[in-house]
């Protein structure tokens, strides 16, 4: 097996030294400092490992389930803490799908679920969002889609990137395609409660005994640098499963991350920093929107929920170019080019990031690039 890099990581690694003035497509909230948690850290806190389970701190698990809508559909031993939502992605993943079954997954979509299927030799089976559709889920599409074949059905809600949403409605049509055919369903959550139209679906672990929710403290509440998310599961073999796959890769979990997300998700600081974060994006959304109705040569579908979307440069104007201009002098401004997402003529804005992204001055930069080609 060798995975093959992808290009959203290419152009992240090709970037990393750039050094921009501004950022116009920021993907988290912005980061606490560790002076914040300092104060309810426990200075005898040993660096060994937490010592208590190797499914995580239960305290924090606990949290994980209040917050996801799970307490009482699912218990303490569903939730497995993961290094970041990429972890639990991964070992659901790798786990389940062998070189003779078949995974669906959407685009624009997050693309780890297809690096990691390559990989293996599965056979990919892609369902479309369609722009001119408002990047809807193509439900129809995903129905006659699978088959005995399929294994996993892999998407993200919110998705990432165009921020748009399943209802409960469509999520419990998603369940019923997938246990039709015997699928596992995995629904990657890292933007869930920052929804800006409509409300939070309820998480695919409560629904069906094979789905699968992963999600993690990265993104809604900036804690990237913990690498502190999780998986959970009602089928308790597979959630063994993904522990035993853990042990020979992570092994166990980083205990600074566990002990400070623990902190971050008590219930009293997770609403306040919940609050700031959506009223922080919220706004940075409505700059943003006002931004693109002001620019003839840009157009969106404005997101839903989550800190990022896609918009589309006129005619002409290829996102890959566009954003290497924008990196370089005068203008020094990061966003992502749309193919990271297969969509050569998009770019990915975000609402991301607070104070430190300088967001009007990126969008200032991007105006003057525009009106120069």
């Amino acid at each position: 097996m060798k995975v093959k890099i992808h290009t959203l990581f290419r152009y992240l690694l090709e970037t990393t030294e750039a050094e921009p003035e501004a950022i116009v497509g920021f993907s988290l909230s912005r980061s606490p400092k560790l002076g914040e948690f300092l104060n309810e850290l426990d200075p005898d806190l040993s660096l060994d490992w937490n010592q208590r389970s190797f499914r995580g701190l239960p305290e924090l698990r606990a949290h994980i389930l209040r917050e996801t809508g799970l307490e009482g559909s699912c218990d303490p031993d569903d939730v497995l803490v993961t290094a970041g939502a990429a972890e639990a992605n991964y070992l659901a993943i790798m786990q389940l799908l062998q070189p003779d079954d078949e995974i669906v997954v959407e685009t624009p979509g997050w693309p780890q679920a297809a690096v990691l299927a390559k990989a293996v030799g599965s056979r990919i089976r892609v369902v479309e969002r369609q722009e001119a559709d408002e990047w809807r889920f193509p439900m129809e599409q995903l129905a006659s889609s699978v088959s005995d074949l399929t294994k996993i059905i892999f998407v993200s809600n919110p998705n990432n990137p165009t921020g748009q949403l399943l209802t409960s409605d469509e999520l419990r049509e998603l369940v019923e395609i997938a246990r039709r055919v015997g699928a596992w369903l995995i629904v990657d959550e890292v933007y869930a409660g920052l929804e800006w139209e409509g409300e939070r679906a309820p998480s695919v672990a409560g629904l069906y005994e094979r789905g699968i929710t992963t999600g993690s403290v990265s993104k809604a509440l900036g804690l990237q640098g913990l690498r502190t998310g999780w998986l959970i599961c009602r089928d308790k073999d597979f959630v063994m499963d993904a522990v035993i796959l853990r042990e020979n890769s992570s092994e166990i979990m980083n205990i600074m991350g566990e002990a400070i997300a623990e902190i971050a998700m008590r219930p009293e600081r997770l609403a306040a920093a919940m609050q700031i974060a959506r009223a922080d994006g919220r706004a940075n959304l409505e700059k943003i929107d006002a931004f693109i109705m002001s620019q003839p040569k840009l157009s969106w579908v404005r997101p839903r929920a989550g800190l990022i979307g896609l918009a589309r440069l006129d005619a002409g104007l290829d996102g890959d170019a566009f954003a290497k201009l924008l990196l370089a002098p005068p203008y020094r401004t990061f966003l992502l080019p749309g193919s990271a997402y297969e969509q050569s003529n998009h770019i990915r804005l975000g609402v991301g990031g607070g104070d430190e992204v300088n967001l009007e001055k990126g969008l200032s930069r991007i105006a003057d690039l525009l009106s120069s080609l």
